[in-house]
């Protein structure tokens, strides 16, 4: 079922959904505090020498290039650029044809960079213009449809960044020593702020362990089906039990156990038991967090992961509620952390998907010295556009396509979590026992409020009913009649416009895709917003 659910949030952050205005007009009246000349000379304000056409302002910045091979101006932003909504800066320019040296082409370049780079320019995106000299003009650089020059080809396309935080202006190119003379005016850039960050602060989902004894039937499932063909994926040689043999929770931890044993189920005899457990609970977005210390060992093969809770799998939990319409990797696979005793103390994030599979190339980690001998938290912070994976808070692997489609992204829908030990063929002839030694799992989402505590100011629009489906009802009170209302995903796009006629307005967002907005009403005398998550 298809619900939102509504939380009102601060002003801060109604102030920033707003948008972001980043102008300055060399009269004392701007916000960018930050120019500065890189083997550039700059005077702001200076007075402008050429009060004539379309700029009769009295302050401009002036703009003397000495000879220096990349000589510019810049400023830096006090919060990153969002470009999926506005992608648009436009300043003025006047260049006298007497203050230029050299056979440089006329030009007027703006560049992006991430000033917190040790080398900016690396990943910088860039727009050339032609100018001409002795007037006036005003230039506008478009990085949605404009030509753009990405100095990293590998680089995604502008509108796809929010990490550009520095804007440089480049008059006449740059490996060369010719002089330029300009003045720089107007320089205006308004855009929709980044939204506020997504938090991950309410539990709401957890095993403590507290309980002595069998599993928490409530809360896990054991998967013991043998796949077709009577062995596991992977060439792993275990069965899979319900027994309390191979998992068991003791004095407050679960432990996953994986034995050399003759064992015979479903027809099979193989020489090795373990236990491969499904959460039956599942989720879209949040933080993962499990406190576990890992079996060592050739051939041991302990993980911690998820799967989609859509995939066909016979014998898995949600197959066995009607929920199989996807095969693997459609489905989508997220590897919070996997270790293999051949690699010992290396643990490995990584993502399956129908773009790469199997020997995936989405996929990092790091050497955890302790992996075998103490316990650490193994995260995931699944976003609607990225995950990020990290062991005891050190991040060691992002996945964000550039690209997201189905076959890089299928992580729009549920998945559930997954708890075993495997056992591979690679398994040493001593290995008599290991287990996987888990302290809790928790999942963490965003919170949200319920309905009666949405609330402006004044406690006077409410919005109903929730959860809902594909429809929202605003409940308008006489004196906000005619406020604008409008309502923007959180990539900072306006999906929806209105202006409040009546004292009931009734939203269909049926075609809304699923994710995070916020609908924000307007007026003279203040600005509101509440989020809204379309599950």
């Amino acid at each position: 079922m298809k619900k939102l659910v509504l939380s009102s949030i601060s002003m801060l952050v109604s102030f920033l959904a707003s948008g972001q205005v980043i102008e300055d007009n060399f009269e004392g009246t701007g916000n960018i505090t930050t120019w500065f000349g890189d083997d550039c000379d700059l005077e702001q304000p200076f007075t402008n020498p050429f009060q004539t056409g379309i700029n009769q302002s009295s302050k401009v910045l002036k703009y003397n290039d000495i000879g220096g091979q990349y000589a510019n101006v810049r400023f830096d932003a006090t919060t990153n650029f969002n470009l999926s909504a506005n992608y648009t800066f436009t300043v003025k320019i006047y260049v006298p044809s007497i203050g230029i040296t050299g056979s440089q082409p006329l030009q007027i370049s703006l560049k992006l960079q991430n000033g917190s780079l040790p080398a900016p320019w690396s990943t910088q995106s860039e727009i050339i213009k032609p100018i001409v000299a002795d007037q006036w003009q005003e230039v506008t650089f478009n990085f949605a449809n404009d030509p753009y020059l990405n100095l990293d080809p590998a680089s995604p396309p502008p509108i796809n960044r929010t990490d550009f935080n520095r804007v440089l202006l480049q008059i006449n190119g740059e490996n060369n020593n010719s002089k330029v003379i300009a003045y720089i005016d107007d320089f205006y850039y308004l855009g929709a702020a980044l939204p506020p960050p997504v938090v991950f602060d309410q539990l709401v989902w957890s095993d403590e362990f507290n309980t002595n004894g069998a599993i928490d039937a409530a809360k896990w499932f054991h998967q013991t089906q043998l796949p077709s063909g009577g062995s596991w994926f992977n060439g792993e040689v275990q069965h899979y039990t319900n027994r309390i043999d191979n998992s068991v929770v003791n004095n407050g931890f679960l432990n996953i156990i994986a034995k050399k044993e003759t064992y015979q189920n479903q027809g099979v005899t193989k020489s090795y038991t373990s236990a491969r457990l499904n959460s039956k609970f599942a989720f879209k977005y949040g933080r993962v967090e499990v406190r576990a210390k890992l079996p060592s060992g050739v051939g041991t093969w302990p993980a911690i992961w998820t799967l989609g809770k859509n995939i066909k799998e016979n014998g898995a939990y949600w197959n066995l509620q009607g929920f199989s319409t996807t095969s693997w990797p459609a489905c989508g696979e997220i590897d919070i952390m996997e270790h293999w005793g051949s690699n010992q103390n290396y643990a490995q994030s990584a993502m399956h998907t129908t773009s790469s599979y199997g020997g995936t190339i989405n996929k990092g980690g790091r050497v955890i010295p302790t992996a075998s001998t103490a316990y650490h938290i193994y995260s995931l912070d699944w976003y609607a556009n990225k995950m990020v994976f990290s062991i005891d808070g050190i991040v060691h692997y992002t996945y964000q396509p550039a690209t997201i489609n189905a076959d890089t992204w299928p992580f729009d829908k549920e998945q559930y979590l997954l708890l075993n030990l495997a056992i591979q063929s690679s398994i040493y002839p001593s290995f008599t026992q290991g287990a996987m030694e888990i302290d809790y799992v928790r999942v963490y989402q965003e919170k949200t409020l319920s309905t009666n505590e949405n609330a402006t100011s004044k406690d006077t629009i409410r919005l109903s009913p929730n959860p809902m489906e594909d429809v929202l009802t605003v409940h308008i009170p006489a004196d906000l009649i005619g406020a604008k209302i409008s309502i923007v995903s959180m990539q900072g796009q306006e999906v929806a416009n209105f202006v409040s006629k009546d004292e009931i307005l009734t939203i269909n967002t049926s075609k809304y895709t699923s994710g995070i907005y916020l609908i924000q009403f307007t007026t003279k005398k203040e600005s509101v917003s509440y989020k809204i998550i379309k599950k």
